[in-house]
């Protein structure tokens, strides 16, 4: 049994075997010199082949045999794929290697840039030669060790480290002095190099980049700060390879695209799939009773008994949520059901500080946790061999989300692996089943990169005028060979410069001059603060402001978000970390507590907790629910749920792929518009506020709306005629952004991410290290600067793309347009039910929630439910 870089488990960390067998592999080397080395075989070469490019491997250089024999003293034969990207690095090509999470990615990169340019004897010559971005600073450490045993074994004399936020001073200071040959790192702590003076000297010999994960990087703006960097160390070593690792998308050819944009050799790439098939095993949970399932949406407590069950069939499982705040729930739920499994079992998630989450991980790898709960911070390739099952609360919402958690378990060549669905409402048994069937036929997500973004340009601009200072001209070329400033004219990249050097209508205050241009017509950075500031600001993470949550005795348990914390007294007891606390004091964003004696409290809350239904699932889940309608149950899923589709039908109609169902319903709360289009959650919110502002164009009403990933719902005092309100264009696609900026307060839309744009450009300063801003300084001083470019700089590049980020990312805007056209264009049909069918009782549940207490809403959520099951 291998683990994802191909190490069998008995293997891992055995530095004294690893050892013997480099002295076993320099020993044989002597003897067969390169006698061993062969030809590439034409089967091998299926992607080069395309590139029509013939394939010489470098000779005099231990080539290709090297990783053969290592495979072979490990009692391993390397699959097709590997031996292909060996080969096309040995041939001097750049690459995007696809294949599945566990198969073997890493070494078939790692071990063919070994080949190609580590010597054989241990007095290789020192300096950075390989750069390994990863985009999670989780998996920097598992990462250097593999590759770090597989250079040593390999006899090369590499030294192999990491440097990233976690990295300590020390050996920092050790790294300023003596780069080792490869460095594993993020796009952060890359960029925080480029803010070096000597950047030449350091990148002059580098050899080849890799990008792993390269999936979690292409569709954001983290992803534009590494085609930046590359671009930028592509002027110091022109000839450097550059290879991204990737296991789930579904724009392959466009991934690699703009991976490779900075090289002038584009022609010469190739992209690599594993075609090794890896069995995966997607199946449901599934309730024991349909009429007792929780309708309304919950977080799914009430198939705890089930969960608990398979938990116990595992030595160790995985158990995926959405969202940190379930995951505090389901660990606090698993623990007061199973006592008995304290110690045993851990939460996990990204609000944890490190040394937590590090223990968790050691505890998954050594086999000493039976269970963990956790979020996305565990979806990336930290190697669980010991892991058996994954479990996922609730709709993975996207396939490649799931097939990324089904990876978790099984991770190696050849293993199995397994992830079964919990659902938490009814409707989710369709997702659950739609999934399976998308994830089978490899439907997987597309990556959409970001175009042009001119925060992230501004903030590269003052990190290269950090480290070696730049020529105006010289940058625009440079920054024009990635993809997304391909396209970019030159009166936007001047704008850019000029306002890094004088802040535009903020020119009167020193803090936003940060670029000077000397006598040479180089732009540096010159002031010691402003470089002090902006090396702590390098970046594109944003998050909302965090305290720090500390124990009372001393040690740092995580962050919470400030608005969560703002909300509590002194005294009250919340759940955190597998934990549960009373707050003791709050001082300069740090939280003080202690462990309470309550068993349950307050479970904190965090920001993007809704995660909306991929296109892709969407469309999937709609296209099983036209099956159904046709009386098609080709599942265990939609057998479960056939009684609630059923009173679906009989009541109203189920929505499918060729017609839109709507429904309309006057009840006690007055008059209730559902309409089904199976757009996501944040379309339908967009969709909703539309159509509600052109209904009250023609009747003035105030409207209460709510939203899920299948419809959404409009509520009103008195009824409305939708018919005729459809018939005369209501949902015309023409005029669709005008009408949802009027619809909605765009400026408060774009005032919030132009805080998050203020913070990427520089703008505004989060503060030192132990002494961070609070979270309302922040929003004034954003809100402040907004306010001034808007009333004195209307036109201010930096306004123009919050506004077309507000609609384009948070209300997605060309899925509405999409929506609005199926919507205008397919047959519909308007229902008249008497009673809350299954698809509206969700929406009602959502807006219930938004206007009444916790307690309020289970009471009134049951009685209707109870009413609703009474009455079906």
């Amino acid at each position: 049994m291998r683990d994802r870089f191909g190490l069998p488990a008995s293997l891992a960390g055995t530095n004294h075997l690893g050892k013997q067998l480099a002295a076993k592999r320099r020993a044989k080397a002597k003897s067969e010199a390169l006698s061993d080395t062969e030809a590439v075989k034409p089967e091998t070469l299926t992607a080069t082949k395309r590139s029509r490019t013939k394939l010489v491997p470098l000779k005099n250089n231990f080539p290709t045999r090297s990783a053969k024999a290592w495979f072979k003293d490990n009692k391993w034969t390397p699959f097709g794929f590997q031996m292909e990207t060996w080969a096309c690095i040995s041939a001097g090509k750049s690459g995007l290697l696809h294949a599945s999470t566990g198969s073997g990615k890493t070494y078939a990169v790692w071990l063919g840039i070994l080949d190609a340019f580590a010597k054989a004897k241990a007095t290789s010559p020192a300096g950075l030669k390989v750069l390994w971005l990863t985009p999670m600073r989780a998996l920097a450490t598992d990462t250097t060790k593999a590759l770090a045993q597989a250079a040593d074994e390999m006899g090369t004399g590499w030294r192999v480290e990491s440097r990233t936020g976690d990295t300590g001073a020390t050996q920092k200071a050790k790294q300023a002095k003596s780069l080792p040959h490869a460095l594993v790192t993020t796009p952060e702590s890359l960029s925080l190099m480029l803010a070096r003076a000597d950047t030449a000297e350091v990148f002059g010999g580098i050899q080849a980049i890799v990008v792993d994960e390269w999936h979690e990087l292409l569709g954001n703006k983290r992803g534009v700060q590494t085609q930046l960097a590359l671009a930028h160390i592509r002027q110091f070593a022109p000839h450097v390879l550059v290879w991204g690792l990737s296991a789930t998308l579904g724009n392959l050819a466009e991934a690699a695209r703009v991976l490779v944009m900075p090289s002038p050799a584009r022609d010469n790439f190739v992209l690599i799939s594993g075609i090794e098939p890896k069995t995966l095993t997607i199946d449901t949970l599934l309730p024991a009773s349909i009429e007792r399932f929780p309708w309304a949406g919950h977080i799914g407590l009430k198939m705890l008994p089930e969960v608990i069950r398979e938990i116990e069939t595992s030595a160790s499982t995985l158990i995926f949520t959405n969202v940190r705040s379930a995951s505090e729930i389901w660990y606090q739920a698993i623990l007061n059901a199973r006592p008995d499994w304290a110690g045993v079992i851990a939460v996990h998630h990204g609000s944890l500080s490190k040394e937590v989450r590090t223990f968790v991980e050691d505890g998954i790898k050594s086999g000493a946790l039976k269970a963990v709960v956790c979020t996305s911070s565990l979806d990336l390739g930290v190697d669980f061999l010991p892991v058996e099952r994954v479990l996922q609360i609730g709709s993975p919402k996207g396939i490649a989300r799931l097939l990324q958690r089904a990876g978790r378990s099984g991770h190696a060549p050849g293993r199995p692996s397994r992830i079964t669905i919990v659902p938490t409402q009814a409707i989710e048994l369709v997702e659950a089943a739609a999934a399976r069937e998308a994830a089978h036929a490899k439907r997987i997500e597309a990556r959409t990169p970001p175009d042009a973004p001119l925060d992230v340009l501004v903030q590269h601009m003052v990190t290269v005028g950090l480290g070696a200072g730049f020529a105006p001209q010289k940058l625009f070329d440079e920054v024009r060979t990635t993809h997304a400033y391909r396209d970019l004219l030159r009166d936007a990249f001047d704008w850019c410069l000029q306002f890094a050097s004088d802040g535009g209508v903020l020119a009167a205050y020193p803090d936003y001059q940060k670029l000077v241009q000397d006598d040479s017509g180089h732009y540096r950075v010159i002031n010691s603060m402003i470089a002090k500031r902006h090396r702590m600001s390098i970046g594109t993470i944003v998050s909302d402001g965090a305290m720090d949550v500390k124990w009372q005795s001393g040690g740092r348990l995580g962050s919470i978000e400030e608005s969560f914390i703002a909300r509590l007294k002194v005294g009250d007891v919340f759940s955190f970390g597998g934990h549960v606390l009373e707050l003791m004091r709050v001082r300069d964003m740090v939280a003080t507590v202690k462990k309470s004696k309550r068993k349950t409290g307050i479970v904190p809350q965090w920001g993007g907790g809704r995660m909306p239904l991929s296109t892709e699932l969407a469309d999937a889940t709609l296209a099983l629910l036209g099956e159904m309608a046709q009386g098609i149950d080709a599942s265990p899923e939609a057998v479960a749920i056939r009684p609630l589709i059923n009173l679906q039908i009989a009541k109203s109609a189920l929505p499918t792929p060729q017609r839109l169902v709507m429904e309309t319903i006057v009840s006690n709360e007055g008059a209730h518009f559902y309409c089904y289009p199976f757009a996501g959650r944040l379309a339908h919110i967009g969709l909703a506020a539309l159509i509600a502002w052109r209904a009250s164009e023609h009747d003035p009403a105030t409207f209460s709306i709510s939203a899920n990933d299948y419809g959404f719902e409009l509520h009103s005092a008195l009824p409305f005629a939708w018919e005729k309100l459809i018939a005369e264009g209501l949902f015309n696609p023409e005029n669709a952004q005008e009408d949802i900026v009027s619809a909605l307060n765009a400026s408060e839309l774009a005032k919030r991410r132009f805080r998050e744009i203020a913070r990427v450009a520089g703008l505004i300063f989060q503060g030192f290290q132990g002494a961070p801003h609070s979270t309302k300084q922040l929003q004034v001083s954003s809100a402040l600067l907004f306010e001034v470019f808007q009333n004195h700089d209307p036109n201010n590049r930096l306004l123009t793309q919050a506004r077309s980020e507000s609609l384009r990312q948070e209300l997605d805007l060309d899925r509405i347009r999409h929506a609005l056209e199926r919507m205008h264009t397919l047959p519909r049909i308007i229902t008249t039910p008497a009673r809350f069918t299954p698809f509206s009782f969700p929406l009602m549940a959502e807006r219930l929630r938004e206007t009444v207490s916790t307690e309020s809403v289970s009471q009134r959520l049951e009685k209707l439910a109870a009413e609703l099951e009474k009455n079906g």
